[in-house]
């Protein structure tokens, strides 16, 4: 069930959300050549962890106007990296808001980006993302 049905009447619309999602498999890469199984996988564990961590948020509620989205990826490594090869993996966790609600779509008209930045070393692989409503 959608997370659109548990808002109370009366809450102000959303002006931003900020999720930290643990990766929940491997990260899907631009340069990968994965068998279209394998990605399926990845994919929606993603998507899932997404969505999981969005209705797990205390008190959000839906955005009612377009948002800007800026996804923040921390790895277990240091060194040089493109985060903008992870762009697959932040596809799906969009797609993961929208399952949850938090946006109505991912289309143009709603959503500009996501915008892709590289985060710092940390012991846990995640990904923290930022919805922020465009007034």
């Amino acid at each position: 069930p959608s997370a659109v049905g548990r808002v109370r009447r009366g809450r102000q619309p959303a002006m931003s959300l900020t999720l930290t999602i643990p990766a929940p498999c491997d990260w899907l890469n631009s340069n990968q050549r994965l068998h279209r199984m394998v990605k399926a996988r990845r994919v929606a564990s993603w998507r899932k962890a997404a969505q999981e961590a969005a209705e797990a948020h205390p008190g959000w509620v839906p955005f009612e106007v377009p948002v800007r989205i800026v996804v923040t990826v921390h790895k277990t490594r240091a060194g040089r990296w493109d985060a903008g090869n992870l762009y697959p993996t932040a596809k799906a966790i969009v797609d993961g808001l929208v399952d949850a609600g938090v946006i109505p779509d991912d289309s143009n008209e709603w959503v500009t980006g996501p915008d892709m930045r590289a985060g710092e070393k940390r012991a846990e692989p995640c990904v923290v993302v930022r919805v922020e409503a465009i007034a």
